[in-house]
């Protein structure tokens, strides 16, 4: 088994004007930096880039790109809703030093699998850096088939595929593809510690990015065959998790961000901040203590 690899999906710390907050994300990275996270995903659904003015888009991925250069792998989400939009991005990303791609699926109409099919693989024709397919059919609407993604697989420029919720779409693509260098890429973080034993060891979430020292812990124990204190780990990040998700996530952040000195508005208008009686509420939850306690 190999040492899983960990991708921190980072948010995007806004000032009260909704323009990048420097001095919140260099304190954002330098969390993923103590943790020895391995690459990050700025711009993702995490980063909440649909969100974002374009000049705060642009400064975030620049920004990004010097602050962690050097310490890991960038991704960059450039996934719009239509290509001309995407490829705009694409041609500002490509002059960055970053080291791939990450495209959604075009989100709000619906698109036919032979319309993906060319969408993807004319924006490959065109990227310097290797591209990454996004299957989040849950927001977009529109699921990447598993013949879609095989035949995309086949594009030299094509370098993997984020899978964000469907098990059997991962197994299955791994079955079919080897040996074939396709990076599959997933964002169960529940699960970790079954996929991972199983063979799949790229990861790639945004609760990462709130918690990345519980990650480095827990894939260090999942490297060291600690099987049993690895899924006991891993249960304490869903507490969290589904604490997030019940309280609303990038409100969560926010508040668990600012609470440990890391400051911005990770949720732009239209979210609404959380009132002083549940981030409370928040802040008094026994895993959110926890975090707290032990988050360096």
């Amino acid at each position: 088994m190999s040492k899983p690899y960990l991708i921190s999906a980072i948010g995007t710390p806004l000032d009260e004007d909704e323009c990048l907050h420097l001095e919140g994300l260099q304190a954002h990275l330098e969390q993923q930096r103590a943790a020895h996270i391995d690459g990050i995903l700025v711009a993702g659904s995490m980063g909440l880039m649909q969100l974002l003015r374009d000049q705060t888009y642009q400064q975030l991925v620049k920004e990004s790109c010097r602050m962690w250069g050097q310490h890991g792998e960038v991704l960059v989400g450039i996934g719009d809703a239509g290509f001309a939009r995407t490829r705009d991005r694409l041609a500002f990303v490509d002059q960055l030093a970053v080291d791939g791609v990450v495209v959604l699926t075009p989100y709000l109409f619906k698109f036919s699998q032979a319309e993906l099919v060319d969408y993807y693989e004319a924006l490959a024709n065109e990227s310097r850096v290797p591209l990454y397919m996004y299957d989040l059919p849950a927001l977009t609407g529109t699921p990447l088939e598993i013949e879609t993604v095989l035949r995309l697989a086949q594009h030299p420029n094509i370098a993997g595929i984020k899978c964000s919720g469907d098990i059997a779409q991962v197994r299955l693509l791994k079955q079919l593809l080897p040996e074939s260098g396709f990076r599959i890429i997933v964002a169960q973080p529940m699960l970790i510690d079954v996929l991972t034993r199983s063979g799949i060891d790229q990861h790639l979430d945004g609760v990462y990015s709130i918690a990345p020292h519980w990650m480095r812990e827990i894939s260090q124990l999942l490297t060291e065959r600690k099987w049993d204190t690895a899924s006991e780990k891993v249960k304490r990040l869903g507490k969290l998790l589904i604490l997030l998700r019940k309280t609303g996530v990038f409100q969560s952040m926010t508040v668990l961000q600012n609470a440990l000195g890391r400051p911005g508005n990770f949720a732009p208008r239209p979210f609404a901040p959380l009132d002083d009686e549940i981030r409370q509420a928040l802040m008094n939850e026994p895993v959110v203590q926890e975090l707290m306690r032990n988050t360096e």
